[in-house]
């Protein structure tokens, strides 16, 4: 009970002091709280009466007072909360900057590095004081007498300044040339790959184009000059020429000519309208390049950049391999002749005069490029009969070239093995699982069964089991009659393929050899390296070539097709004219 009227007694007090707050005509608004007073303000005289009653309405109005107080304080808790979270979100990403720029600067690289300074400082400071030391110890045993040490100081602090003198002029002229070759670790600098871009790789092949022009150029003006594109224009270099090695000014020539053509080329760049070209310069035009570009579109456009790298690349293999195999003895009669042509030059350099040498070498250069290529040119057999170079060069094989040959004669061994035996046998060097890749036998039947054939019709020896391959029909719009795999075999009138996965002898080919109007290699996909893995066989029947693709043993097949379709064709016209 005492604790109620404690309570009860706390109400009141504070009731009352809140009223008298309100009634006092002094207080101002700045004095009281924000809700509070504006409640109070606004109450009548009756109700202030109803306040003075402590069983009245006001301790309702007291308690919501106190209540917006206790909102405006949890309020301001909130903000100042959200304040600490924005701080420490602050604080956080600044230890992650702090952090990164001290990865970025390599903190512990500089301090490694300043305590080596350091260190070569210390080292430098004790040596120092020990020339001191020893210097002031040889100053004290040989100590002259005054007079003398008087003229001594004097003489060496002359040389000292003449001597500082001459280290700082030494140091002004030659300082940096002296730094230039202080040794220094290399940098690994790795130079970023750029990623593959449609655009990025056009623009890669208009500046290679763009940068060749100036010797694609200069070539086409070399052979115009030798294939007397313009008559006077040869005549005249071919005498101007022929006079300058004869009085022995060749090299000042090509020099003047060099001066020229910069001469030419700084005028040009001024500004001048110049042409100075034997072929008359044809301007191509200038494709603008596309914006956005679709899937096919830049598919295309990588499909025939790749074309062209594949081209170039080619011919420069090929110049490569023939240098190559001529230094390496890959024909021995070749490499003779420029083994004997080398000695020849050695010699006559050693018992010649160089004067006669140039001479001799100027004037055949000469003779050769203006008059005897022209004439070689001009006649094809001739100039395969007679001109050296050209031979020797034409005749050197590439390595493809050399593959080739032994793959021809190993099946060359091949067929005349399998023509006297009538067995199937593999090439030599095979293993087992190449030569189960390479043969396929059937399970189906018998061979003139499968394919409504005569029993003579017989598999070749060559062919017993058949080569392994896809027939891509090309004529067909369903994918599965546009490729079939199987087995093809090569008869002596007949060339049959069998589908694998056929259950009857409708998707099973046969094609006879008469019938055929051409048969070539074929490359399926144009994309991929090398000569391809097909043979495409065209009929009167078919508006698209036939090709059976994906043959390991594509060149065999070839020839083994083609030696008995030539035998089949010469047979039937030496009949026909019977």
């Amino acid at each position: 009970m005492l604790r109620r009227l404690d309570k009860i007694r706390f109400r009141g007090h504070k009731r009352d002091d809140f009223l008298d707050l309100a009634e006092s005509p002094n207080a101002s608004d700045t004095e009281c709280s924000d809700e509070i007073p504006l409640k109070v303000s606004r109450t009548s005289p009756r109700d202030s009466e109803e306040l003075r009653d402590p069983a009245g309405p006001g301790t309702l109005i007291m308690a919501t007072g106190v209540q917006d107080f206790n909102r405006t304080e949890f309020d301001r808790l909130n903000e100042i909360k959200g304040h600490l979270e924005i701080a420490l979100l602050e604080k956080h990403f600044l230890q992650e900057e702090l952090r990164k720029l001290r990865e970025e600067t390599n903190a512990e690289m500089l301090r490694q590095e300043l305590d080596r300074e350091r260190q070569r400082r210390m080292e430098l400071e004790q040596k120092v004081q020990e020339v001191l030391k020893a210097r002031t110890e040889e100053q004290t045993a040989q100590q002259p007498p005054k007079g003398q040490a008087q003229a001594s100081n004097g003489a060496e602090r002359r040389s000292q300044g003449l001597s500082s003198r001459l280290q700082k002029w030494f140091y002004e002229r030659f300082g940096e040339y002296v730094e230039d070759f202080r040794f220094q670790p290399e940098e690994n600098t790795v130079e970023t790959e750029e990623p593959l871009s449609a655009r990025r790789l056009t623009e890669n092949m208009r500046r290679l184009k763009r940068g060749a022009k100036p010797v694609t150029n200069f070539v086409k003006n070399l052979s115009a000059l030798s294939d007397w594109y313009s008559v006077y224009t040869s005549a005249i270099a071919f005498t101007v020429y022929m006079n300058a090695v004869w009085h022995g000014w060749a090299i000042p020539l090509f020099l003047f000519l060099a001066i020229l053509r910069l001469s030419l080329n700084y005028l040009i760049a001024r500004g001048w309208r110049i042409q100075w070209s034997i072929v008359p310069e044809v301007s191509e035009p200038v494709e603008p390049p596309k914006e956005d570009l679709t899937v096919s579109e830049k598919f295309q456009l990588v499909l025939d950049v790749a074309q062209k790298a594949q081209n170039l690349f080619g011919k420069m293999a090929d110049i490569l391999e023939k240098i190559k195999n001529l230094f390496m003895w890959v024909q021995p009669e070749i490499t003779q002749k420029l083994y004997v042509a080398l000695w020849a030059a050695f010699l006559a350099s050693c018992f010649f005069p160089y004067r006669l040498v140039g001479l001799a070498v100027g004037l055949y250069a000469g003779i050769k490029f203006f008059l005897i290529d022209f004439i070689f040119k001009r006649c094809p057999r001739l100039r395969a009969k007679y001109d050296t170079p050209y031979i020797i060069w034409r005749s050197l094989p590439t390595d493809p070239q050399l593959k080739e040959r032994s793959s021809a004669a190993v099946s060359r061994r091949l067929q005349t093995t399998s023509s006297r035996s009538y067995v199937p046998s593999a090439p030599a060097g095979l293993g087992k699982e190449e030569d189960a890749g390479r043969f396929h036998s059937t399970k189906k039947g018998n061979f003139h069964e499968i394919f409504n054939l005569t029993e003579n019709e017989r598999p070749l020896a060559v062919c017993e089991n058949g080569w392994r391959c896809c027939l891509i029909n090309r004529d067909r719009k369903m994918p599965t009659d546009y490729i079939r795999n199987g087995v093809l075999y090569v008869t002596e009138n007949y060339l049959c393929f069998e589908s694998s996965k056929s259950g009857s002898s409708k998707r099973n080919k046969v094609i006879k050899l008469v019938d055929i109007t051409d048969i070539q290699k074929y490359k399926v996909l144009s994309v991929l390296p090398g000569s391809g893995m097909g043979i495409a066989v065209s009929t009167p029947s078919t508006q698209k070539p036939l090709v059976f693709g994906a043959m390991v043993h594509r060149d065999e097949a070839f020839e083994t097709i083609l030696s008995q379709y030539i035998k089949i064709t010469s047979a039937a016209a030496s009949g026909g004219d019977s």
